[in-house]
């Protein structure tokens, strides 16, 4: 395998290299944009560490490190989402939270307006991260050394590998809680174990996204397709079917693997990651077989 870290931002860890040479033995992407804890030098929050850390996808980069030994490729964010959220329109952004006029785009959508978008305006429900607002140049910084460089770097994966087997398969990968959030549509109800999401059908194959859910089903996991999440803003971005580009978000939830509470892995940790080796073995002889049809 090869791990290449670019400090503070992501890293992407591929397998052999395949045809050509590429480092990207099948065309099979992986990415965690919201795994990350390591805290930007000039992240100025008054949030506890306890409170950011709660509102991302505590080992989820982890969890789905099993992939690259079986092909594919995996590219996950290092800094928290509550510095700036890689599942977010660049253009989603809360004027309110800017200490001036903003000079760019800012178009900002439901995600905003519930205070998670591009920038979060808390770490928790009710856990505010500033007690200011942030300046345009830091507000720049974050999207010029952080936002753009994760998602160009999930972007050269991507092109990787459509470019040498002229299809890609993408998997953005989350977590959730067990149970919906108060500003949840599914709030306070019982979730399943997985999620796969394509945006009601638009960011991939109806047909490679039913595969999904009934590989999860045959190992044993509640599968729910399309609700309460339909998928993000990085599927609705690079997923683009008609171009042989499958982008769909999985969401496992928390409760499979970790103490939501306490923030840590529990006994089911392991477990889960064998059901996931298991499950990325079934999606790399998919991949094999479909990727001939090319």
């Amino acid at each position: 395998m090869s791990r290449q870290v670019t400090e503070g931002r992501y890293f992407v860890e591929a397998p052999q290299a395949g045809r050509g040479g590429q480092l990207c033995r099948l065309p099979l992407v992986f990415d965690a944009p919201h795994s990350g804890q390591v805290f930007p030098p000039d992240f100025d929050t008054i949030a506890p560490t306890a409170a950011i850390h709660a509102c991302g996808d505590a080992y989820v980069d982890e969890l789905w490190s099993i992939v690259t030994q079986h092909g594919a490729t995996l590219v996950a964010a290092l800094f928290p989402r509550a510095y700036i959220d890689p599942n977010r329109a660049v253009h989603d952004l809360d004027p309110e939270l800017i200490a001036s006029l903003w000079p760019h785009d800012a178009r900002p959508e439901a995600y905003s307006e519930r205070g998670v978008g591009l920038l979060h305006r808390f770490a928790a429900p009710n856990v505010p991260l500033y007690d200011r607002r942030l300046s345009v140049a830091e507000v720049e910084r974050r999207i010029n050394d952080y936002y753009l460089p994760y998602r160009q770097a999930l972007r050269g994966a991507l092109d990787a590998a459509r470019n040498e087997y002229g299809v890609v398969w993408h998997l953005d990968c989350h977590s959730m809680s067990s149970r919906g959030g108060a500003l949840d549509p599914d709030a306070g109800m019982s979730r399943a174990d997985v999620i796969v999401s394509d945006y009601d059908g638009t960011t991939a194959d109806p047909a490679f996204s039913q595969w999904l859910v009934d590989e999860f089903t045959r190992l044993g996991f509640r599968v729910a397709y399309n609700t309460p999440y339909r998928g993000g803003d990085i599927v609705r971005h690079f997923g683009r079917p008609a171009e042989r580009r499958h982008s769909v978000q999985i969401e496992l939830n928390r409760a499979l693997y970790m103490n939501e509470s306490r923030d840590e892995k529990h006994e089911g940790f392991s477990s889960l990651q064998s059901q996931l080796g298991q499950f990325a073995a079934a999606l790399a002889a998919y991949a094999e077989q479909h990727s001939e049809e090319a």
